[in-house]
């Protein structure tokens, strides 16, 4: 994989096939139709379910902002070629502790592709270099084992595992941490 490029100007993350750019309000239809799934809403933290028009939009309408003032990058997973969306990836910006919590969703008609992995190791790439971040963290159900091994394929390490730490669907479930030191950092 060729390293990521990133253009301010643009806001915008391109990798070997995709690019990573702020969402518009012409992919809520296409977000709404993506999140409208039991399966990704069970393997994520706080999607809601079932998954409206409107969900999409009220989530879209700070992207940009958030982008802006350094809060959060919040970014739609495309084709580089075609355009077509794929799902999306957003990573927060703790400043005053120097990381963020890396997150991502693939509408599950894409699953399987490498898209998440391509788009985390792209964002890593980019709040290390560009916004210097220290660390970066994620985590996962222990239920939803395959995004654990996109954290591991990201250079993330395990690092341990809360026990019915989430209470979802009737149920506990135990939620797995992973993270990463920036390695081109010096302390």
């Amino acid at each position: 994989m060729k390293l990521m490029i990133y253009s301010k100007t643009e806001k915008t993350i391109v990798s070997d096939r995709l690019i990573l750019r702020l969402f518009k309000e012409s992919d809520a239809k296409n977000v709404s139709i993506m999140c409208n799934n039991y399966n990704i809403y069970k393997s994520t933290l706080s999607l809601p379910y079932p998954y409206s028009l409107e969900c999409a939009l009220s989530w879209i309408v700070n992207h940009e902002q958030n982008f802006a003032l350094d809060r959060m990058y919040e970014l739609a997973i495309t084709d580089k070629n075609s355009g077509q969306l794929y799902g999306a990836i957003a990573i927060s910006n703790h400043k005053q502790y120097k990381n963020g919590e890396i997150a991502y969703w693939i509408g599950e008609e894409y699953w399987g592709n490498g898209y998440g992995t391509e788009a985390a190791k792209a964002m890593i790439e980019f709040v290390f270099k560009e916004k210097n971040y220290h660390r970066v963290y994620a985590r996962h159900f222990k239920s939803n084992p395959a995004s654990g091994k996109i954290m591991k394929k990201c250079g993330m390490i395990y690092e341990g595992t809360l026990k019915d730490h989430i209470y979802k669907n009737d149920s506990f479930e135990d939620m797995v941490y992973y993270g990463i030191i920036n390695p081109m950092k010096k302390v």
